[in-house]
């Protein structure tokens, strides 16, 4: 099947309406949750490109728990943080298992701050993430969810197209220390959009940066991000993994 259409959904952040209206949008999703006879019999690929969990804001939080007022010090607030977003993950496991060929999830940096809580992940403003931290007054994950999201991918290639949560660069799929410490994974496509073309790829898709306006497409240094979820867009692309140069099409799609 050399021909197939990827659909790549950027960060989700507990933004489950978006991620479920885009999936259905794209056609890829049924009415009952399931993937559909596209996406079943593997002509759809669906791609989510990494960071499930944390809303991105107060605001955010609020708009999950349905608390006028989220505070993140409350364990009362944390707990009904971490059963709504348990209750879409188990969705979104549920229609994985279902077609585990054609539906891949890329680990991104707060997923594994979920299964790692050695590190806290927050805001500039302030927030912190720490609704999975018992440590901080959270719960933990269910062991079932963390066995299936430590089985997430670090990427995903297809012939020289490569989806990742951050870069083209190994040393930002894993997230220690040095990852925390280094400046560039906000910034390289911007400072260094050659790393694309250096790693022998064609294209490649990520996220991790929140675009403001929407996905970013570069089709001349090969790459797009697409941490645009809240701007309503996916990434569509048409990929024939027989050719050489495999991206037959490449769009941002609103919904």
């Amino acid at each position: 099947m050399p021909m197939q259409k990827f659909i790549a959904v950027g960060d989700v952040h507990a933004d489950w309406d978006g991620l479920w209206a885009a999936l259905k949008a794209a056609s890829c999703v049924t009415p009952d949750g399931l993937p559909t006879p596209p996406v079943q019999a593997g002509v759809y690929q669906v791609v989510l490109i990494g960071d499930l969990v944390h809303p991105k804001s107060e605001r955010d939080y609020e708009r999950l728990t349905g608390l006028s007022r989220f505070n993140p010090r409350n364990p009362d607030h944390l707990f009904v943080a971490a059963r709504e977003q348990v209750r879409e993950l188990e969705r979104l496991r549920a229609y994985q298992s279902a077609a585990p060929h054609a539906v891949h999830l890329i680990l991104g940096n707060h997923d594994d701050a979920v299964l790692n809580t050695s590190y806290v992940l927050g805001t500039q403003a302030g927030l912190v993430h720490v609704e999975f931290d018992p440590e901080h007054g959270g719960v933990h994950l269910p062991e079932h969810l963390r066995g299936w999201m430590g089985e997430f991918l670090r990427e995903l290639r297809v012939g020289r197209v490569q989806f990742a949560h951050v870069s083209p660069l190994p040393a930002h799929a894993y997230y220690d220390d040095l990852f925390y410490a280094d400046h560039s994974a906000k910034r390289w496509f911007r400072e260094s959009p050659e790393y694309v073309h250096m790693a022998g790829l064609s294209f490649g898709v990520y996220g991790h940066t929140q675009m403001e306006r929407g996905i970013l497409l570069d089709e001349e240094a090969g790459f797009a991000m697409i941490d645009a979820l809240h701007t309503r867009e996916y990434l569509e692309l048409l990929i024939d993994s027989s050719q050489d140069s495999p991206i037959q099409s490449v769009r941002a799609v609103p919904f």
